[in-house]
């Protein structure tokens, strides 16, 4: 059976793009501008204070995961007071080594590597709907494994270096996607697989996006009425039933138009849809364009 998750990974295609190794001793503060686009932090060593617009500090420590999918401006400091850098990440190119703030000597009590994730597959707003504002996962210790091996690849600069950095970070991304689904996540997919009734549901119409989905035999699956099921997962996952098996056919058509050079009817049918017109005219008022025009413009 197809996972959601999965599927949902391999449509959008991430890959990590990184920025400087990030180190700081003393006091320091550091101000980035909005990015507007998903961008993560890994702690390597020590401990510091993110501080995102409109949430609560948190404290982040070795071993640690964060996520920010649409990135708004945000400070990232020292405990101790101290006059903020400002940076715009979209004006400062990374990969130039290490950024030191704070002491300039000795040891740093902490550093850390930050990046962005683009997409190949998929627009990014499919994955900041899918996450809260702010993803931070710690005191997993599949995590802290997985953070571990960043920073020894990022310090080795072996052979093939790129590749393996940005495969081991696109697992850290779905780690950060299995532990929204313990009820952070806001309604959408990932909070329904939290959901021990809606799960086996949506992994059935993932499976068969192509099958002619009533919400009967989706209520079926979860083994709930089909009053009960329908506003469970209109709650749950924030759409009904019915109008989330279209979005997933749009998402998977528009991959299949972008990447495989399919003509329109057989993206149709593989979608779900016995007529060429009624697929396109279905597209064409969800997307925007047409079949033809938008895989042209793709």
């Amino acid at each position: 059976m197809s996972d959601p998750l999965t599927e949902v990974v391999r449509l959008m295609q991430p890959r990590a793009v990184f920025a400087n190794l990030i180190s700081g001793k003393g006091d320091w503060a550091v101000r980035y501008a909005e990015y507007g686009q998903p961008s993560f932090c890994i702690m390597l060593e020590g401990s510091c204070l993110l501080a995102v617009d409109g949430h609560e500090p948190v404290t982040l420590s070795a071993g640690d995961f964060v996520l920010l999918p649409s990135t708004p401006p945000f400070t990232i400091s020292s405990f101790g007071p101290a006059p903020a850098i400002h940076i715009d990440p979209k004006l400062v190119p990374g990969g130039n080594g290490e950024r030191r703030h704070g002491d300039m000597d000795g040891e740093p009590d902490m550093r850390s590597l930050g990046g962005a994730f683009l997409f190949d597959g998929a627009d990014p707003g499919l994955l900041i709907s899918l996450l809260p504002r702010v993803v931070h996962v710690q005191g997993s210790g599949r995590l802290a494994q997985l953070v571990r091996l960043v920073g020894e690849e990022y310090e080795a600069q072996l052979p093939g270096n790129e590749y393996m950095l940005s495969r081991l970070v696109g697992m850290l991304l779905i780690e950060a996607m299995r532990w929204t689904t313990a009820g952070s996540a806001p309604p959408g997919l990932l909070r329904g697989l939290g959901d021990e009734r809606l799960a086996p549901a949506l992994k059935q119409l993932h499976a068969r996006v192509d099958h002619a989905w009533t919400v009967g035999q989706l209520a079926g699956v979860a083994a709930l009425s089909r009053s009960a099921f329908f506003d469970r997962f209109t709650r749950t996952v924030g759409a009904t039933p019915m109008a989330y098996l279209l979005s997933w056919r749009m998402e998977i058509a528009k991959g299949l138009l972008r990447h495989e050079g399919l003509a329109v009817a057989e993206v149709a049918e593989r979608v779900g849809y016995g007529s060429t017109s009624t697929f396109s005219t279905a597209f064409s008022r969800h997307v925007g364009q047409s079949p033809s025009r938008w895989a042209h413009a793709a």
